[in-house]
């Protein structure tokens, strides 16, 4: 399945829409992927189940889509849970939070192996291997998670009609490697998507950066958004006139003699976050062509220097980024569990060769 950033502003039926949160951004400006509506109930509707009535005012929406959500607690009636039985009454006040409605691009099934580290009825943890693109989209409608997922949802016995539907609750870059969490029914996808509404997801990723940070931990908050002179950067805002609230945490772990190992944790999950975060600390992520890391940062770039610098990029052609640690409140147990994943090769293999040359 693949989820699309098209929403709908419309006036419901015997409702009136009074506010519309676009806190959902295009799957192109986030990792969040869910929309949010709020609706008043006309003073003139009858007592009608919650679920028919919403599914008179939602549209791509189904009935099993919205009764997940609805047993998730992401449909709520003035500002309390309710149970799908439960009869819309004049005036109620009803907040919903959902996936995004799926895209009609045909997804074609693809056995593609993928590294599947967790999974129970209700979702998947995936550990995605560096230069896989999460979802279909321009130059890159093959090959990619989502249709590696079809496929191997489809082959499940528990798929509906043989028909696999990947629940994708958020995304990493193509040349981040790391930790997915992946829902397999529409209860587990509203509930996964609520938490990433709140931002209550806890995210770890370790990044190589350029550069010793001056403080050994600290909190960047600045705006994210796309850069006016090349839309494939994002930069930061700080003054917040363009983009989007983003904020990253981070601790220094490792201090090489020119780069540093970071932890960054997300409190918010806009495109490149932690990419754009870092260079505007002034510590671009090693070997990050998009925003400049793949050039000697630190150091004379002569000698025998650059050119361990170059073999370096050599061994990790890709921004040195990487989803170490995963943690939600699962769908049906209630409880806080986390997942953890070893850095790829490709990352082990750079910080190697750094400790040998501070070393040298």
């Amino acid at each position: 399945m693949f989820y699309t950033s098209a929403f709908f502003l419309f006036i419901p039926k015997s409702s009136t829409v009074i506010d519309f949160e676009e806190e959902q951004e295009s799957i192109e400006d986030s990792d969040e992927l869910y929309e949010h509506h709020r609706i008043v109930v006309d003073k003139g509707q009858a007592l009608l189940r919650i679920d028919k009535f919403l599914m008179d005012r939602l549209p791509n929406v189904t009935r099993n889509k919205l009764q997940g959500a609805i047993r998730s607690e992401s449909v709520q009636v003035n500002q309390k849970p309710v149970k799908v039985s439960y009869k819309v009454k004049p005036l109620d006040v009803i907040t919903i939070t959902l996936a995004t409605p799926p895209r009609d691009t045909e997804i074609i099934p693809e056995d593609i192996p993928i590294n599947i580290i967790y999974e129970d009825d209700e979702l998947l943890i995936i550990n995605k291997e560096p230069g896989m693109v999460v979802h279909p989209g321009f130059n890159n409608w093959s090959g990619t998670l989502v249709n590696a997922l079809t496929y191997y949802l489809q082959q499940l016995p528990t798929a509906r009609n043989g028909e696999g539907r990947p629940g994708l609750v958020h995304r990493i870059d193509k040349d981040t490697s790391g930790l997915l969490v992946i829902a397999k029914t529409e209860y587990s996808m509203a509930f996964l998507a609520k938490q990433f509404f709140k931002h209550t997801i806890e995210r770890t990723y370790y990044a190589l950066v350029w550069g010793i940070p001056k403080q050994d931990a600290g909190t960047i908050t600045g705006h994210v958004g796309r850069s006016a002179k090349d839309r494939r950067v994002m930069t930061v805002y700080p003054g917040g006139e363009f983009g989007k609230h983003a904020v990253t945490h981070y601790k220094v772990l490792q201090k090489f003699k020119y780069v540093s190992l970071v932890q960054c944790n997300l409190e918010t999950g806009r495109t490149h976050q932690i990419r754009a975060h870092m260079k505007y600390l002034g510590h671009p992520l090693f070997s990050d062509a998009t925003y400049g890391g793949d050039n000697v940062l630190q150091g004379m770039p002569t000698g025998s220097y650059k050119t361990f610098v170059e073999n370096t990029f050599k061994l990790m052609p890709r921004q040195a980024l990487h989803a170490k640690s995963l943690g939600f409140v699962h769908p049906t147990t209630k409880e806080f569990i986390q997942f953890n994943s070893e850095l790829p090769d490709d990352f082990q293999a750079a910080l190697a060769k750094w400790s040998l040359y501070e070393n040298q």
